[in-house]
């Protein structure tokens, strides 16, 4: 279940997609949460560099792998404004992080792209579970999630 400290940090992931959006990338912001629920690292989308691995929730595998110790990792949360894709989630159970938070599903983004006339991305979106078995998540965030899509929207709308 989602709890109000979960929908701060999830608020926090929406603020740096906007951040993102600002910056000319696509609108994607992550928090990573550690076990006693302080605060450890963020990150936002950075791909318009060219570098289209430059996903927030790999940036915070990263990090993770390189700052804490595997029982702190896996008693973490990495919340996110959208659902972590196949290779974000993957390096996510590479590095043996815990909980995942989202405010948007893949399969939703997925959908308002469509109807935005976007082309489909070149890997499929699948939900985390399909990557990483056994780990926890929740999401979406209904109200956040309508946040996330004018988000796509307005990123899409100047693209």
């Amino acid at each position: 279940m989602v709890s109000d400290a979960d929908l701060g940090h999830l608020r926090r992931c929406v603020e740096l997609a906007a951040e993102a959006l600002e910056a000319g990338n696509e609108p994607f912001g992550s928090v990573l949460v550690a076990g006693d629920g302080s605060f450890l690292a963020e990150d936002r989308n950075r791909v318009a560099s060219g570098d289209r691995t430059r996903h927030p929730e790999f940036e915070l595998a990263r990090w993770a792998a390189a700052n804490m110790a595997p029982g702190e990792r896996a008693t973490s949360t990495v919340f996110t404004s959208g659902e972590h894709c196949p290779m974000c989630a993957a390096a996510h159970g590479w590095v043996g992080l815990g909980r995942i938070v989202y405010a948007s599903s893949s399969a939703q983004t997925a959908a308002w792209l469509a109807e935005l006339g976007v082309p489909p991305a070149p890997v499929r979106p699948l939900p985390i579970g399909e990557i990483v078995p056994g780990v926890v998540v929740e999401g979406p965030v209904p109200a956040l999630a309508e946040q996330v899509r004018e988000l796509h929207r307005r990123f899409h709308a100047t693209a």
